[in-house]
C-alpha cells in the first residue's frame, strides 16, 4: 500500500508537471486537525485547471494515479454544471482513494470567496489564491438550536412515530422501517448531537451521520442508541420503537433544562397512548 507521503508527491507531482494545472488545495479529514488518522481517509484534491476540456477529451489521464477498483465519474450537480467542475471518484486497488476535483481557473476568485473552513493550499503556481485561516471543522459545529428549532424537533419525532405504528399495523415492514430509519432517527440523532454539543458550547462537530457520538456520549446512552436499530421483525420494530422513545424523552428534556427551554411533556404522553392502543389493536 502506498504511504501518505507517496500519494501527496504523487497528487502534487501531477500537479508541478502540468503546465494547465495552476493551483492545488486539500478539502476533508486529512486537513481536519481534529481528524482521527487511518488509511481510509479519502485525499479530497481540488487542482485549478485551464483548458478543462482537454482533461475531459483525454479520458486516460487520471491512470497515473494508480491501479483501480473502481471509477465514478457522478452527473454534475446545478452548481457544478454552472461552474464547469468535473470530478473523478477513484477508489484503488491499495485502499487509496483519490475525490478529485477540476475546477477551471477563472471561476477560482468566486469558488474561494465561499470556500469551506476545511481547505488548505498546496500549491499556487500564479499567486491567485488568497490567504485562507488554518483549516479546521469550524463549518460543521453542531449549530445551537433555537427554542423554535428545538420545539419543532420534538414535534417532528412525535408526530412521525405513528407512521411507523401504521406500518407495522397493515404489515407493511419496509414502510415502518423506512420511517424509523428516515424522519424518526433523523430527529434523534439531531437532539442527540445538541446533548453533546452543549458540553462543548457549541464548538465541535459529530462528524458524517454523527458518527463521534460512540467517542462523545456515555456508555449506557451509547448502548441504548445501539439499541434502537431493529431487525426487519414486527416485534424488534415495536421494541425499536419504544427504545427510542424513551431514549428521546431522556435527551430532550435533559436538553431542555440545560439550554433553558420547555418540553412538551402532553405531546408525548399522547402519541404513547396512541402508539399503545394500535400495538394493541385497540382501534
Amino acid at each position: 500500500m502506498r504511504t501518505e507521503s507517496e500519494m501527496m508527491e504523487l497528487i502534487l507531482s501531477t500537479a508541478r508537471e502540468d503546465e494547465r494545472i495552476r493551483a492545488v488545495w486539500m478539502n476533508g479529514s486529512r486537513v481536519n486537525p481534529n481528524a482521527k488518522r487511518d488509511i481510509m481517509q479519502d485525499y479530497d484534491v481540488v487542482y485549478v485547471v485551464k483548458d478543462i476540456n482537454s482533461f475531459q477529451q483525454e479520458v486516460n489521464w487520471v491512470d497515473r494515479f494508480g491501479e483501480r477498483v473502481i471509477m465514478q465519474i457522478p452527473n454534475p450537480s446545478p452548481w457544478q454544471v454552472e461552474n464547469n467542475v468535473v470530478t473523478y471518484l477513484m477508489q484503488f486497488k491499495d485502499v487509496n482513494r483519490i475525490d478529485l476535483h477540476l475546477v477551471p481557473v477563472e471561476k477560482v476568485t468566486d469558488m474561494m470567496k465561499t470556500a469551506e473552513s476545511l481547505t488548505e493550499v498546496l500549491l499556487d503556481k500564479d499567486g491567485v489564491i488568497p490567504k485562507l485561516p488554518p483549516a479546521s471543522d469550524r463549518d460543521y459545529y453542531v449549530s445551537r438550536p433555537s427554542v423554535s428549532d428545538f420545539n419543532h424537533t420534538c414535534n417532528e419525532f412525535w408526530w412521525v412515530m405513528p407512521y411507523v405504528a401504521k406500518g407495522l399495523w397493515r404489515g407493511e415492514v419496509l414502510y415502518a422501517k423506512g420511517i424509523l430509519e428516515g424522519p424518526l432517527r433523523n430527529a434523534l440523532m439531531q437532539m442527540l448531537d445538541w446533548s453533546v454539543a452543549i458540553d462543548y458550547d457549541f464548538k465541535i462537530s459529530t462528524g458524517k451521520f454523527s458518527k463521534e457520538l460512540h467517542a462523545l456520549l456515555d456508555q449506557t446512552t451509547w448502548n441504548r442508541l445501539l439499541d434502537t436499530f431493529p431487525t426487519a421483525h414486527k416485534n424488534s420494530i415495536w421494541q425499536a420503537l419504544e427504545i427510542m422513545g424513551d431514549l428521546f424523552h431522556d435527551v430532550a428534556k435533559t436538553c431542555a433544562q440545560r439550554l433553558g427551554f420547555n418540553y412538551n411533556e402532553e405531546e408525548e404522553q399522547s402519541v404513547r397512548q396512541y402508539m399503545k392502543r394500535v400495538k394493541n389493536n385497540e382501534i
